[in-house]
């Protein structure tokens, strides 16, 4: 059995760029639980499904306004840590909603990405 929310720290964990071992390490130091790889390797993984979900979602046919940004964030690479840029597109429906239409990862940020 697990706690409610939990899920949810171990994916904080990944998402701060953890290994498995370290977030099972983390776990045992925090709350004195004992979680198999393979359990915490389920619940990244459904992330990675939830991920695959969004990226095939349907869009609309038109979106008015269109918005194109670079944001440049840190993420741990063969154990070291370095910049990434994300690309993102923000669209604004016909219903003057925004919607994130996609995310593109590079290595620098460049006007010809």
């Amino acid at each position: 059995t697990r706690w409610g929310g939990f899920d949810d720290k171990i994916i904080a964990l990944y998402a701060r760029g953890m290994s498995l071992a370290d977030i099972q390490s983390s776990l045992q130091d925090l709350y004195g639980v004992e979680l198999s790889s393979s359990l915490i390797s389920s619940v990244t993984t459904a992330v990675l499904e939830e991920v695959r979900t969004w990226q095939s979602r349907p869009l609309d046919a038109l979106y008015p306004i269109l918005y194109l940004d670079c944001i440049v964030v840190k993420v741990r690479e063969e154990h070291r840590i370095i910049n990434k840029s994300v690309y993102l597109a923000l669209g604004i429906n016909t219903a003057g909603r925004k919607e994130l239409l996609g995310m593109w990862i590079c290595a620098n940020e460049g006007s010809k990405f």
